[in-house]
């Protein structure tokens, strides 16, 4: 497992995520293009067609007989009010993703990913979870995306419609990214997305499990890529390291109902060259024990694309409801304590 770990110093700085990123392995450019791809090397951040090929080359592989695996780990926080935070469980899973060619240039993405909460201790995966707030052991789900697709096109997507719950889609805009260069020949990536959407767990069905009728999300993504790398014609995937973080309700299986408070996300993550042969082990065989499909890529296009909540919704029950219950209740503040 130690392969797999950031120390805090490598976490803090670009240019120890760029030596980082010299441990993963690239193809030379030899001049004349081997793979029979065409895409845009000659970076202009003000290129949509740019834009488009190097974040497919970097979220996937470009060539559709190829996958990619990526890898992320990193912890997950309970906010409250009046309350420092709290460090809850481990996160890490992985992801394996196709592209295929559309006719006008775009690139379908299809992806399947896993995440497990694990055990910030021994870092095992976590079936079953004592909850601090309530101090009751809650059954553990994992996400579970089976797929999570979408299209890279010249255009910004309109982004996730959760099964038609989201409405609030964006217009077509050119799909220019922000990009800046970064130390040691590095260059740097931030995207995300802010949402707030009907909650596909309706309080009046999911007592325990709703945070209430909306649900607000927001997902931000640093990456980190060697410049060299996006403009080597013979590179159909360009590896990276970076981080992801996210702010969501509680999730439904803790069992928090409508308490105030939230969880947020910190991890980092990167591409495994060797696929499921550089997986931690742990982590494969969870996931293999649920099953084989989570180990490789979709190889055609389906769907709907729905998030852990909408599955969560379709594929659990709600949980009992105990003669007077109520959600946990964040402490309240101090004397002379400001106010929050």
């Amino acid at each position: 497992m130690d392969k797999f770990n950031l120390s805090r110093r490598e976490s803090l700085g670009l240019a120890a995520l760029a030596t980082g990123m010299a441990a993963v392995p690239t193809v030379a450019n030899a001049g004349k293009k081997k793979s029979g791809i065409d895409f845009v090397t000659k970076i202009d951040f003000k290129d949509p067609k740019w834009n488009r090929d190097v974040y497919a080359r970097i979220d996937g592989d470009i060539d559709p007989t190829k996958e990619k695996c990526g890898w992320i780990k990193g912890k997950a926080m309970g906010v409250r009010p009046n309350e420092k935070v709290r460090t809850l469980f481990g996160v890490e899973g992985f992801s394996f993703v196709r592209m295929k060619k559309l006719e006008d240039g775009s690139y379908r993405r299809m992806l399947r990913e896993i995440v497990f909460y694990t055990d910030l201790e021994t870092g095992e995966v976590l079936t079953e979870w004592e909850n601090p707030y309530s101090n009751e052991t809650v059954k553990v789900v994992p996400i579970a995306n089976d797929p999570f697709n979408f299209t890279i096109s010249e255009f910004l997507p309109e982004g996730p419609s959760y099964g038609g719950l989201n409405k609030d889609l964006r217009k077509p805009k050119p799909f220019l990214q922000d990009w800046e260069y970064g130390p040691n020949g590095t260059m740097i990536l931030n995207n995300g997305i802010d949402l707030m959407y009907p909650n596909a767990l309706q309080p009046s069905k999911w007592v325990r499990e709703s945070a209430g009728v909306m649900n607000r999300v927001s997902e931000h993504f640093i990456y980190v890529v060697e410049q060299k790398d996006v403009e080597n014609p013979e590179l159909t995937h360009i590896p990276h390291i970076g981080s992801w973080s996210r702010v969501t309700p509680w999730l439904p299986w803790m069992l928090m109902g409508a308490a105030e408070g939230q969880i947020n996300y910190f991890t980092h993550f990167q591409t495994i060259p060797e696929g499921v042969a550089g997986l931690p082990a742990h982590l494969v065989k969870a996931a293999r024990d649920m099953d084989e499909k989570w180990l490789s890529a979709p190889t055609e296009d389906y769907g709907p694309s729905l998030s852990s909540l909408e599955l969560y919704a379709r594929e659990q029950t709600p949980a009992p409801v105990p003669e007077g219950w109520e959600p946990p209740k964040a402490p309240e503040a101090p004397a002379g304590f400001p106010p929050r």
